[in-house]
């Protein structure tokens, strides 16, 4: 990637007692001519300075941070905004973490190797997940809500019927849609 852009800084911390100096110096030092800059936890999706940045790359500029977690809450966070400014055309750097530089072709091999780790994460955790259910339904596990009607209301509802009321007459009795009978009753 050429680097014929901006370095444009993003400098966060966490809570309004914590200053950002430091971070505003070393991304100052290192070239950047625009430093985004707020106060607000790493764990909150709306994090409204990061998105300006975002959309205010443009081909060619590299973001720069710090440290990593300055800007990503999770690697899973951070593949996905490494993601976006590929998409954009744009680069990431990280003061502290020269591996995560993908203005290199180390840096990005370094993060395509992760971002296949978190993708083959993801699928152990999925086959770990249908092997869970698949386990716990052969216990008799039942998954999703809990039944409406007890099998006493069913069978309570399966007399009222035979004895000649509507289907309608004895969803009303018990409080339930016309629908929730039928799908409970037998065929």
């Amino acid at each position: 990637m050429e680097n014929a852009g901006q370095q444009i800084g993003y400098a966060r911390v966490s809570t309004q007692g914590q200053e950002l100096e430091q971070q505003r110096i070393a991304l100052g030092q290192n070239g950047c001519q625009r430093i985004f800059e707020e106060k607000v936890s790493g764990a909150k999706q709306d994090r409204p300075e990061l998105s300006r940045l975002l959309d205010h790359l443009r081909p060619g500029d590299v973001l720069t941070v710090t440290r990593l977690d300055r800007l990503a809450r999770s690697t899973t966070d951070l593949l996905h905004i490494a993601e976006r400014l590929k998409t954009l055309g744009a680069g990431l750097r990280s003061l502290a973490e020269p591996w995560a530089d993908t203005t290199s072709p180390a840096g990005r091999m370094v993060l395509t190797i992760f971002a296949g780790i978190a993708d083959f994460e993801r699928s152990l955790i999925g086959e770990r997940t249908s092997a869970g259910r698949a386990a716990a339904k052969a216990k008799g596990v039942r998954f999703g809500p809990k039944p409406v009607l007890t099998p006493e209301q069913i069978a309570h509802a399966r007399q009222l019927i035979d004895g000649g009321q509507s289907v309608s007459e004895v969803a009303r009795l018990l409080g339930v849609h016309r629908a929730t009978l039928y799908r409970a009753l037998p065929q």
